[in-house]
């Protein structure tokens, strides 16, 4: 017999979110408080605890995390919705449906293409029409974490024609071989970030 998820068409309940935030947001007195400036460090944390549950491997404790996030997506243009020159959460879903489609012609448009390297710089491309942007390291946001902010430039540069040189320095400096280290995770395929958070997960449960 087919369970009650299989019978419910799929996104049948984003509806039923957006009405519950409707009624939050009108009826409870601590969610008609919020702003976009006072959730912003729970849609940090959010997003820090669906890390959490990935490195676990614990699928209910994914979807759980990954339910709270969008929580804070739907509240967040809940908010925004109330303004004159705002959005709401059919804006935000159909941004991002015009901008996969746009972005994966190979699917929707029938581009021939030879592997999953030729879509990522199908994709760099197609984003740097979009996006206009004046420079490769523009629209990188620099409140990433430090190991983050440096893989992704590291990324950008690596994808101009000049090669990158590394800034006269100490070559004892922190700084310098933090940066030779991203460089060296970047170069055997490895997400840096996530290294050292394994290290230090793994400090955690030896201490």
């Amino acid at each position: 017999m087919p369970s009650e998820a299989a019978d419910r068409q799929a996104g049948s309940r984003l509806l039923e979110l957006v009405i519950v935030m409707d009624r939050l947001r009108r009826d409870c007195p601590w969610d008609r408080e919020q702003t976009h400036e006072s959730l912003a460090r729970f849609l940090l944390e959010e997003t820090y605890e669906a890390l959490e549950a990935i490195d676990t491997g614990d699928s209910a404790h994914l979807c759980e995390e990954l339910g709270d996030l969008l929580l804070q997506v739907f509240f967040h243009a809940r908010i925004a919705s109330e303004r004159p020159d705002g959005f709401d959460v059919d804006d935000v879903a159909g941004g991002i449906v015009d901008k996969l489609v746009y972005r994966h012609p190979h699917v929707f448009a029938g581009l021939e293409v030879a592997d999953a390297d030729e879509v990522n710089r199908n994709w760099e491309a197609l984003k740097a029409v979009e996006k206009r942007r004046s420079s490769a390291l523009e629209g990188i946001p620099s409140a990433l974490p430090a190991l983050a902010y440096a893989d992704k430039v590291l990324g950008r540069l690596a994808r101009t024609a000049a090669p990158v040189d590394r800034a006269e320095a100490t070559p004892t400096a922190l700084g310098d071989r933090l940066l030779d280290l991203v460089r060296e995770a970047r170069t055997a395929g490895l997400d840096p970030e996530q290294e050292l958070r394994d290290a230090v997960r793994r400090l955690v449960a030896t201490a």
